[in-house]
C-alpha cells in the first residue's frame, strides 16, 4: 500500500518526541561518482547534521561505496562495529546487495530502502523513491504543450528499469499528438556522453525542435554540443533530477533549458527522517512512499534551489 505523507509533518512529529535510548543509523551509498549522487550525499550528510543537533543520543553513520562490492563489505562493518539499529541504504546495485540487506535485517536492525529496489522486497520495512513514470509524463505533457506539433529527440540513462519507466511515461504522453519522437538513445546519465549523442542528433537530423534529456547532467552536455553547433536558437530542451545549475537557469528564464523535472537527491534525507521517526514517534511509518515529479518551470524553481548543493 502506498502512503501519501508531508515531510514537514513527520519533522513535525519528530521535533516533539525525544530518543529513550541511544540509536545508530547507518546511511549506506554510492559515492559521488557523477552530479546526482553528489547531491545524494550532501543532502545525506545536510540531515546528519540536522537530526543530530536536533535529537541527543542520536548517531548517523554515513558510508559512501564506489560499487556494490564495497558497498556490502561497509554494511558488515555497519554492523559489526557500529552496532546500527536501523539501515538506510541506495543500493549501488539491486541484486549484490539483496542477500547482504538481508543479513543486516537477520541482526535486527530495521530497513529503508531508497530508490533502487532490492530483487527481494520484503527484506525492507520502508521502501521510498521517486516517481519515475511520472517523471517521464511530465516531460512529455511539457513539450506536447509547449510544441504543439514538431520533431524531438530523447536521451535516455543507463539500461535499468528506472529508466524504462521514465521513457514508458515520455512515450505515453506524446501517444496520439503530432510530437514525433525521431530518437532515443543511451547516454549513460553521462555530459560527455549525452555530448556525443547529441552531436550524432545534429548530423542525423537537420530538424530538431525540443530535446528530452531524462537528467540534468546529460541537458547540459546536450546543450554544449548544441551550442558548439550554432543551432541552440532552433531548439529546447527539457531536463530531469534537479541539478542545480539547471534550476537556476530555468528560474532566471533561460529559454535553452525552460523546464526540468524533479528527482529529488534529497529524497535520501526523507528517508533517514522517516527512519529516525520510526524510533521516535507513537505512530507506524512502514511502507512505501513514493515522491512526486513535478515539472519545475520559471514559476516554481525557487522552491526547489539549493544553491550549496554540488548536483
Amino acid at each position: 500500500m502506498t502512503r501519501l505523507f508531508s515531510t514537514a509533518a513527520v519533522l513535525a512529529i519528530t521535533a516533539t518526541a525525544a530518543i529513550a535510548d541511544d540509536i545508530t543509523v547507518g546511511v549506506s551509498i554510492p559515492a559521488a561518482t557523477h552530479g546526482w549522487a553528489g547531491g545524494l550525499n550532501w543532502h545525506a550528510a545536510e540531515a546528519e547534521r540536522r537530526l543530530e543537533a536536533a535529537h541527543e543520543g542520536l548517531d548517523i553513520v554515513i558510508s559512501a561505496a564506489n560499487s556494490a562490492t564495497e558497498q556490502a563489505n561497509a554494511l558488515e562493518d555497519l554492523v559489526a562495529v557500529q552496532n546500527i539499529d536501523a539501515l538506510v541504504i541506495l543500493p549501488f546495485e539491486s541484486d549484490p546487495l539483496t542477500d547482504p540487506v538481508a543479513q543486516v535485517a537477520e541482526s535486527g536492525a530495521f530497513i529503508t530502502v531508497v530508490d533502487r529496489g532490492l530483487t527481494d522486497p520484503t527484506i525492507q520495512n520502508i521502501y521510498v523513491a521517486g516517481d519515475n513514470v511520472g517523471f517521464g509524463r511530465s516531460a512529455g505533457e511539457y513539450m506536447v504543450d509547449k510544441l504543439g506539433s514538431g520533431k524531438v529527440v530523447a536521451m535516455r540513462g543507463i539500461p535499468t528499469v528506472i529508466d524504462d519507466q521514465r521513457m514508458q511515461g515520455f512515450e505515453e504522453a506524446i501517444a496520439g499528438t503530432d510530437v514525433d519522437l525521431m530518437a532515443a538513445e543511451h547516454a549513460n546519465w553521462s555530459r560527455d556522453k549525452a555530448f556525443e549523442v547529441m552531436q550524432d542528433y545534429l548530423v542525423r537530423f537537420p530538424e530538431i525542435d525540443a530535446v528530452w534529456a531524462a537528467d540534468d547532467d546529460m541537458a547540459l552536455g546536450a546543450l554544449e554540443a548544441i551550442r558548439e553547433a550554432g543551432r541552440e536558437d532552433e531548439m529546447f530542451l527539457v531536463g530531469g533530477g534537479g541539478a542545480s545549475a539547471v534550476i537556476k537557469g530555468v528560474a532566471d528564464g533561460d529559454e535553452a533549458i525552460p523546464a526540468t523535472v524533479l528527482y529529488p537527491p534529497s529524497m535520501i534525507a526523507t528517508a533517514i527522517d522517516l527512519t529516525v521517526a520510526r524510533f521516535m514517534s507513537n505512530g507506524p511509518v512502514e511502507g512505501t512512499f513514493n515522491l512526486a515529479s513535478p515539472l519545475i518551470t520559471a514559476d516554481n524553481a525557487a522552491a526547489f534551489y539549493f544553491p550549496d548543493s554540488p548536483y
